[in-house]
């Protein structure tokens, strides 16, 4: 269901996460993980990118004021006809979203993860050179 609105360039509503969580708590239960990885990015980053979507509304065309910036501010690329910003695209939407996900997924997180971050360190740098950033501590 998440991969439906991910391909539409979509954000994937709070019911949908909030089944991908209970399905992974479920998981969480009957399996034993092997690896978890969590991206530890700054909560300012993460709010200022998802706040910049901005939609047609009768194409579905998607623009990320970052990532695909458009031709002329505020106009579709193709039509010229006006764009919109959905209501949980817009800057308080998506702080009070991360502030329920961050409550959410808090029971993820934890010393585990330290545990296996050398191993996963190893992995990464044998593919790609680490970058130290100050943000993510």
């Amino acid at each position: 269901v998440a991969k439906q609105y991910l391909e539409k360039g979509l954000l994937v509503p709070d019911h949908v996460i909030t089944y991908l969580v209970m399905t992974a708590e479920a998981l969480d239960r009957v399996c034993d993980l092997d690896l978890v990885i969590s991206l530890n990015i700054p909560f300012e980053t993460l709010k200022d990118h998802l706040s910049q979507h901005w939609i047609h509304p009768s194409s579905g065309r998607v623009y990320n004021l970052d990532f695909n910036p458009l031709h002329l501010r505020w106009v579709d690329d193709i039509t010229g006809e006006p764009l919109g910003q959905q209501e949980d695209d817009k800057p308080e939407a998506v702080a009070a979203r991360l502030r329920r996900y961050k409550d959410v997924a808090k029971p993820f997180s934890g010393t585990k993860t330290n545990k296996i971050w050398p191993y996963v360190c190893t992995l990464f740098s044998n593919k790609i050179t680490p970058i130290q950033s100050k943000e993510a501590y």
